[in-house]
């Protein structure tokens, strides 16, 4: 079979760290599938234009491109149903649909003005100045101020993850008793931190942090092994 992943990248090509593409890794990885990795930077638009998108996780089967990372879960779910399921059934995947705007809006969003700063010290010089100027335009002021409050604002971001406390007080995974793209969904913000900024998101004594831990050892090792920091 054939599969390829653009996937996005800094300075750094063994460095992967959209989010979006961490479900995709994870998603993939589950299904037992193996995809040739396509470094992406965000000065190279032309390199995946053709594919129909202007941002990754952009998937190719047989040249075939699935583009956005939730239909890249739901192309693998139907394309290749004798591998491990990602959502246990439909009402799994109608459950994950709602994880997955939860995920962008409570998890991406929530991580995002905490680690703003820290991205670009990952990037080239054109794709620094184009994420600075692409991300001050969006909100209005300088990437530093945006980061400024992140100490006071990691507290809220942490009380906001009670819902998650509260599901791992009766199972280990958002999933049940095993990960599944629910999961998935949550831990690609949380490992987009961790590889692109050094800023502490969890307690060690957070069962949220015990979660991410296991989920960094999943599938031996593959996300723990990425190149990130130790947080």
């Amino acid at each position: 079979m054939s599969l390829k992943l653009y996937e996005l990248v800094g300075t750094d090509a063994s460095r992967p760290f959209s989010p979006f593409c961490w479900r995709t890794r994870m998603a993939l990885a589950h299904k037992g599938l193996t995809a040739e990795s396509l470094p992406w930077r965000f000065s190279e638009k032309s390199a995946i234009a053709p594919h129909g998108s202007e941002r990754v996780p952009v998937l190719l089967h047989h040249d075939k491109p699935v583009v956005d990372s939730w239909t890249i879960a739901n192309y693998l779910e139907d394309n290749f149903p004798d591998r491990p399921s990602l959502f246990g059934g439909e009402g799994g995947r109608a459950m994950a649909r709602m994880i997955n705007a939860w995920g962008d809006i409570a998890i991406v969003g929530g991580i995002f003005p905490l680690i703003i700063a820290d991205i670009p010290k990952n990037l080239a010089d054109a794709d620094a100045a184009y994420f600075r100027q692409s991300r001050e335009a969006r909100f209005g002021k300088r990437l530093e101020e945006i980061m400024a409050s992140r100490d006071t604002g990691v507290v809220a971001f942490r009380k906001s993850l009670e819902v998650l406390r509260q599901t791992f007080k009766t199972q280990p995974f958002i999933g049940g008793s095993a990960p599944d793209y629910a999961d998935y969904i949550v831990f690609g913000g949380f490992q987009w931190a961790r590889v692109v900024s050094p800023f502490t998101l969890l307690e060690p004594d957070d069962p949220v942090y015990a979660w991410r831990e296991k989920l960094l050892d999943a599938f031996g090792g593959m996300a723990r092994k990425s190149p990130g920091y130790a947080v």
